[in-house]
């Protein structure tokens, strides 16, 4: 670990070495706010972001900054254990039948989904976006989500699914960070609206009313992972009965998008993780690597410099334009195929999710020793993009 302690400002704490200036200046901005609680801790796989970098976590004392969440609330990783082994599986057999189920990118059902969280009072943003959140249900969506198989070091396949709360989390985050921004130019706060960091006093209806929508699309984007898991779980046995020829274990969730109330150094905080995942004293998480490296089921440490918290994946070390200017299509089609493993880059515009996008995980897991201790090692065999 280690620190960076500026006049005037909050330390940061920092897991990695190789932050771009970009993410840094993010994060002083971060270690400016007059309301952050003890430090600001940046997991190893950190870059830049919308505001606050990802791979950021932040202890606030009395308000909820809504970017400092960001756009795709709740999102998160989901895995299970089966006791198939690599040969029980015809990959590319149970790849198609998922794409056929499950819609990628912008595409959703044509009709409403059964499966959705209770709404248990009126909300302003979600009840108005619910028709549209009812068929996406049960979809992948874009960017760095995935459905990857996976062998385990005993030799047993996992599922493993990135996804989050598709576009009725975006709503949500805007209209709230929208909201706030308007309320802390009336307010004539110091904080500068350049940062992109308004806040919410935990202590208003605005702040409360954006914690309940907020938390909605929590359980929203856990429903979304466990209904595509369903439909992965069940082509994984040739459509047969889930429990014919394998039980799945009990799923892993963990999200790595979201605020909450927690206790740290002494005191209740509102902990913002930006890309960063809860790693509590023997608590079991999921830290994905990219697509064709290695990912890890980890157990936390409870480190309470970093919040209790650890890296949500490997990191980018390049930006998306940057990725499809600069990497070789057939180099990173390469490294996949010389793995065996089936995967989804074809074209040019893909190679903002090949590998060479990414930080090496190995570097990122070694960073975040005092952090989390691995459990298994996972490599994959397939992977679909969204």
């Amino acid at each position: 670990m280690n620190v960076v302690k500026k006049l005037g400002l909050k330390p940061i704490k920092l897991w990695l070495d190789d932050l771009e200036r970009g993410a840094m200046d993010q994060a002083e901005h971060l270690a400016e706010l007059p309301f952050i609680h003890s430090h600001i801790a940046l997991m190893p796989d950190c870059h830049q972001g919308y505001g606050m970098p990802i791979g950021g976590v932040m202890a606030t004392k009395n308000v909820v900054v809504p970017n400092a969440v960001g756009v795709d609330i709740g999102c998160g990783m989901c895995a299970v254990q089966t006791d198939l082994r690599e040969e029980d599986v015809n990959v590319k057999t149970v790849l198609g039948l998922v794409r056929q189920e499950i819609p990628v990118g912008f595409k959703s059902f044509n009709k409403s989904q059964i499966g959705m969280p209770v709404r248990k009072r009126v909300m302003r943003v979600v009840d108005r976006e619910i028709s549209k959140a009812q068929k996406s249900l049960g979809t992948l969506g874009g960017g760095n989500h995935f459905i990857e198989l996976q062998i385990d070091e005993e030799g047993f396949v996992w599922v493993m699914i990135h996804s989050g709360s598709r576009n009725l989390g975006y709503q949500v985050a805007k209209y709230y960070n929208d909201l706030a921004k308007e309320l802390n130019e009336k307010w004539f706060t110091r904080v500068s609206p350049s940062w992109d960091l308004a806040f919410l006093p935990l202590d208003t209806q605005y702040a409360q009313d954006y914690l309940f929508e907020m938390n909605y699309c929590v359980d929203y984007a856990l429903a979304n992972r466990m209904k595509m898991m369903d439909v992965v779980l069940k082509y994984l046995t040739g459509g047969t009965d889930r429990t014919f020829g394998f039980r799945p274990g009990n799923p892993i969730n963990i999200a790595h998008n979201y605020a909450r109330l927690e206790n740290h150094l002494g005191r209740n905080v509102m902990i913002h993780r930006k890309g960063a995942t809860s790693a509590k004293q023997g608590e079991i998480g999921i830290i994905p690597g990219s697509q064709g490296t290695a990912s890890y089921i980890v157990r936390g440490l409870g480190n309470p410099d970093s919040f209790m918290s650890c890296s949500h994946g490997a990191g980018r070390k390049m930006g998306r334009k940057q990725a499809t200017r600069v990497l070789d299509l057939e180099e990173q089609k390469a490294i996949l195929d010389s793995q065996g493993i089936v995967h989804g880059i074809r074209t040019a515009k893909d190679l903002d999710e090949a590998p060479g996008a990414y930080k090496d995980i190995d570097v990122v897991m070694g960073n975040q020793r005092d952090l989390v201790e691995i459990v298994t090692k996972l490599r994959p065999i397939a992977v679909i993009k969204g």
